[in-house]
């Protein structure tokens, strides 16, 4: 046990005394042994981390190259020239092409004037219209210089079932799916806004700990009411954090809004049925009478007001709908997405791709954590975990091969409503999507002062690679490529009839090489590592580059 415990005392003075050894190698001028060794790893989350990479992988390979080295020092801080270290890591290589033709599509959300049965009020197609008759021309009229293959996202309403005159929703905003719906947000003081959530269109003057001095509005589009007889106006909200002050929350109407909020002539609303600001239910308001606009060309407005010191009010407002109703066509109806392509002068049905509705959604699972709760996919619903069972329903006669794009909401809490997409392959009788994220590699070799990429490969000769060598090289060497084959080394004593040169050597690493790795790229390095016979078994290394198609000592 003493032996033992003597010789652990002596390896940790030999590794942990550098300073001391550094001098004593100073005063006798001689040179610190070179400690160096060979590495391969995958980087985990820790890793990732410690970098500052929070998504868990790099946005580039340059990223890579540029942060790896140092986390390398860390790890192996006595290693130094020739060590080597084969590093696995994830690289974010984004959506597959094409992907963004259709996330970055415009929106055309079809008006109730686009609707053949517009002057029945009717807020969508009748269920025995085909949408496609229409939509073309209806595009073509509305969208201006489109651009041959520019892609446009059509949001319509159809009529299902049994339709009868009654009251319908003439103008209808629902800011459950995460946007606003096209309410223009227009901030006069603070840093808080309005936003998309899942929760509807949403803001509170509270952040980071502290109740700020806000005043912004949430603007509808203009809306006009020229040929509209008894309209009524009702929304859908939720207040909280009030702390008494609902007045800080008011609804407006201007029938000479113009573009800013504080130079508009602004009507309030005062609804009977509304929230009590101390709770997150939503409250329906009543039908309110929007007669007094009848004629006029009106805009809805939310204007929220927060207060900072002193008074420290900042309450979270949350809009779930907004409705103005009009006598005309009742029944139930459907909305739907769909892409429409501008090819050859024509607006058509895009091919090929596939946007993920609501129905769909539910499809999926309308529970807590699941697609369905919110119509949309997010960190706690990934797509991948879903989208490969949904397209393998759906298409149960997909071939291997077939492709498609499909694009959804996804809602993200740092950056709120989004429209993203992918596109999926079936592989082996599975949807399967593309990666956004991929596994690689990259090679790190110590320079003798630090950790710089390097391609270089170390391979160590196994006998076959001496038989090859031997075979090749037997007409020009002919007794050292005899002794290679016979021995399983190369001879290294000058002046022996079989010795081996160094540009001996690099002529036999061409032809192995050229077996072994024959579409190696130019600038590829690599470390052969090799038996020798110099009176004495031993192995050496020797290195070597490919240069012009042919492999030179490096």
């Amino acid at each position: 046990m003493k032996k033992i415990l003597y010789a652990t005392f002596f390896i940790s003075l030999l590794f942990t005394s550098c300073n001391p050894m550094d001098d004593v190698y100073d005063e006798l001028n001689l040179q610190a042994p070179i400690i160096s060794g060979d590495a391969t790893f995958a980087l985990t989350d820790d890793d990732y981390d410690e970098l500052g990479l929070t998504y868990g992988s790099f946005n580039s390979v340059d990223e890579a190259k540029q942060l790896i080295p140092g986390l390398l020092t860390e790890k192996y801080p006595v290693w130094g020239k020739g060590s080597s270290a084969l590093v696995g890591y994830k690289l974010y290589v984004g959506s597959a092409p094409g992907v963004g033709d259709y996330t970055g599509a415009v929106t055309y959300q079809l008006a109730n004037s686009d609707y053949p049965g517009a002057s029945d009020n009717a807020i969508g197609f009748y269920p025995n219209e085909n949408p496609d008759d229409y939509i073309g021309d209806i595009l073509a009229s509305q969208i201006s210089d489109p651009t041959e293959g520019q892609q446009v996202l059509v949001r319509y309403n159809q009529y299902v079932g049994e339709t009868v005159l009654g009251v319908s929703n003439y103008f209808w905003a629902d800011f459950m799916d995460g946007t606003l719906a096209g309410f223009e947000q227009k901030s006069i003081v603070g840093d808080q806004t309005w936003f998309g959530s899942n929760y509807g269109a949403q803001i509170a003057g509270y952040a980071n700990g502290i109740r700020n001095a806000n005043e912004d509005y949430l603007i509808s589009p203009a809306i006009d009411l020229t040929n509209q007889t008894n309209p009524k106006f009702q929304v859908n909200q939720a207040i909280n954090y009030a702390s008494g002050r609902l007045d800080l929350m008011t609804v407006l109407v201007s029938s000479n809004y113009t573009g800013d909020p504080t130079t508009a002539d602004w009507d309030t609303i005062e609804f009977e049925n509304s929230p009590a600001g101390t709770s997150w239910s939503f409250v329906l308001s009543e039908d309110y009478d929007f007669s007094a606009y009848e004629g006029e060309t009106i805009h809805i407005a939310f204007k929220y007001v927060s207060l900072g010191e002193p008074d420290n009010i900042a309450a979270t407002w949350e809009l779930g709908s907004v409705a103005i109703k009009t006598p005309g066509v009742e029944g139930e109806t459907i909305t739907t997405k769909l892409y429409y392509n501008y090819i050859d002068g024509e607006w058509v049905i895009s091919e090929g791709v596939y946007y993920v509705s609501d129905d769909d959604f539910d499809s999926m699972g309308e529970g807590p954590g699941q697609p369905g709760q919110y119509n949309n996919f997010g960190s706690s619903t990934p797509p991948d975990d879903y989208l490969p069972t949904f397209l393998g329903l759906k298409y149960p006669y997909a071939m291997e091969a077939d492709e498609l794009f499909v694009i959804y909401p996804y809602y993200s809490s740092s950056s709120g409503a989004q429209t993203r997409g992918n596109l999926y392959s079936v592989v082996d009788g599975t949807w399967l999507g593309s990666q956004s994220v991929i596994n690689t590699e990259l090679q790190f070799g110590h320079d003798g002062s630090t950790w710089v990429p390097d391609n270089t490969i170390k391979y160590a000769l196994i006998r076959s690679d001496y038989n090859l060598i031997g075979d090749a090289l037997s007409g020009t060497y002919p007794s050292p490529a005899a002794s290679a084959s016979n021995y399983g080394n190369f001879d290294r004593r000058v002046g022996n009839a079989a010795y081996w040169s160094d540009s001996m050597l690099v002529e036999g690493f061409n032809f192995l090489l050229d077996d072994i790795d024959p579409n190696a790229a130019e600038g590829q390095k690599y470390n052969m590592s090799f038996a020798i016979y110099n009176g004495a078994a031993g192995v050496e290394s020797l290195n070597v580059i490919k240069t012009g198609g042919i492999w030179v000592q490096n």
